[in-house]
């Protein structure tokens, strides 16, 4: 077996497994920290944003790099298309990929940059929700980047990375970047997308099953059992033991591995997801009670969903029940409906109101009372004609660089009666704001992140017992401290997974490893399996 780690964002995830003769994609998580470098691309043209100083580095007289770079309050941004950081191309040749499964809807990203124009000729599988609400995930995407037309191709600056200040001077492979794939690309790749259900066997070529049972973390969200006569692999990936609207976590097909595979672990492990709704909801309504806005810039589905329900009604409770609740999104309305009709995705309590009959979620609730309004755009007619202040706003995109997000900060700022409050873990919330300083608008940090986290994981790989546990190698690096760390417990060994060029090979009733890749890699894993006897 070899096993490939093509992601350096953990919580992004990009595997590919060789295995059987056959080459499995495990996910294709798109990094978008690469965004954070750019500047903001408003949806209405910014004189402040136009009007920063160009930053040319001391010493340097490069007419190549003239336009590329400007300056904001002390820092270095980029003045073009935001890009992004996709999975990497030459570890692994596509066109060999075989199949590719997915995960959930926020590790499926990369999948135009996998499939179109590579060569690939092989299957994808995902849940019909992954495969829809991923769909809007990527159309809202490109909608936003499509409409900043071609724009400036900044490419010198990668060039003289090295004499940049930080954080550019940081960034990881930026000559890998990538701007967003088109409508067309988009729509060849989710093509390709075959659907199934939990629980379903998947018969790859003849050489193996593979079987999507529930994850616990978002609506069709899954894990992926791979089995043979005389192996089983257990892929686990964004999954949950906490009790929220999705199908509770299936551990009992993960018992009894010979390998697990677990990704996609909680990006904040200080916050506990029950207190940072709780925050949320109190800082929002102390906000409305001061006469001042509140803007969520939150993706346009999952975490959104329990917002609007607990929001809505902590707010009735605190008789602000008038106050209005916006959703802003190219495919809010699409998001909105398509999620009561979920009923066999959600947990029992949300099934139980589809028998009474009820939606599974309040929001078609809230808005036949009016309570709750959406819109594709902040331009829409019928929008602007219904829009009033204080109200709740929730749009796009949590980088706060492209989006309806973009143009309320920008309108917001200098107001300290409104507020901004983030909830998705994906970005540091002080690095999004960075291009909008200074701000007087308040920001808060409250991240709802419902993954695993350390000791979670830690009990369920207790209760699966694998005979081995691999990691990404950036939770060997987690904080010190009581249950910061996935152990693979008494009976099983552990291997972390380096990123970027490495590779895992694991033979059956071999009594040593061999790896692939940098010779400090080879022998930091070689030294972490010296006790162990591989089973694979």
């Amino acid at each position: 077996m070899k096993l490939y780690c093509l992601s350096s964002d953990a919580a992004k995830p990009c595997f590919v497994l060789s295995f059987k003769e056959l080459m499995i994609m495990l996910d294709c998580g798109l990094s978008a920290q690469s965004v954070l470098n750019f500047l903001p691309l408003p949806p209405v043209p910014s004189t402040r944003l136009a009007a920063l100083p160009a930053y040319t580095p001391p010493h340097l007289n490069d007419p190549l790099l003239e336009g590329e770079l400007k300056e904001c309050c002390g820092r270095v941004f980029v003045d073009s298309i935001p890009e992004f950081c996709p999975p990497l191309d030459k570890v692994v040749d596509f066109s060999q990929l075989d199949v590719v499964l997915i995960s959930n809807y926020t590790c499926m990203m990369a999948l135009p940059f996998i499939t179109e124009d590579t060569g690939f000729k092989g299957q994808v599988y995902a849940t019909e929700p992954t495969l829809q609400i991923g769909r809007f995930y990527l159309e809202e995407l490109c909608t936003w980047l499509s409409a900043a037309g071609a724009g400036l191709a900044a490419r010198r600056w990668k060039e003289l990375v090295h004499v940049l200040p930080g954080p550019l001077a940081h960034a990881s492979r930026p000559r890998a970047w990538r701007r967003l794939y088109g409508r067309a690309a988009l729509a060849r790749a989710l093509a390709r997308v075959r659907v199934v259900g939990y629980d379903e066997r998947v018969p790859l070529y003849g050489a193996l099953d593979a079987t999507p049972v529930s994850s616990g973390f978002c609506l069709g969200s899954a894990n992926w059992v791979l089995r043979t006569p005389h192996e089983k692999i257990a892929y686990v990936s964004g999954s949950s033991t906490l009790t929220t609207h999705p199908r509770p976590i299936n551990q009992t097909a993960l018992r009894g591995a010979d390998v697990l595979l677990l990704a996609a672990l909680t990006q904040t492990p200080a916050h506990n997801p029950d207190h940072m709704l709780g925050d949320l909801c109190v800082h929002a309504a102390v906000t409305l009670r001061a006469a001042g806005s509140v803007l969520l810039p939150v993706y346009p589905s999952g975490v959104l969903y329990d917002l609007l329900e607990c929001l809505s009604t902590h707010l009735e409770g605190a008789g602000l029940a008038h106050v209005p609740l916006y959703v802003v999104s190219p495919v809010a309305d699409s998001s909105l409906a398509y999620s009561n009709i979920l009923a066999e995705w959600v947990s029992a309590g949300k099934q139980a109101r589809v028998l009474v009959p009820e939606e599974p979620f309040p929001h078609a609730a809230l808005a036949r009372a009016g309570r709750l309004r959406h819109a594709r755009a902040l331009h829409d007619d019928a929008f602007s004609a219904d829009f009033r202040q204080p109200c709740v706003v929730f749009c796009g995109h949590p980088s706060l660089r492209f989006g309806a997000a973009v143009h309320l900060v920008e309108l917001w700022a200098s107001n300290p009666a409104h507020a901004i409050i983030f909830t998705e873990p994906d970005f540091p919330y002080m690095d999004a704001l960075a291009p909008f300083q200074p701000l007087s608008m308040k920001a808060f940090h409250c991240p709802i992140d419902t993954s695993l986290n350390y000791a979670q994981a830690n009990k369920l790989v207790r209760e699966l017992r694998p005979r081995e546990l691999a990691l990404p190698e950036q939770y060997a690096a987690a904080p010190a401290g009581p249950g910061a760390r996935v152990e693979a417990g008494a009976d099983g060994c552990i291997v972390h997974l380096p990123r970027h060029d490495t590779l895992v090979h694991v033979e059956r009733h071999a009594t040593h490893v061999f790896c692939e890749g940098r010779a400090d890699v080879r022998q930091a894993l070689r030294r972490a399996l010296a006790a162990c006897t591989p089973h694979v």
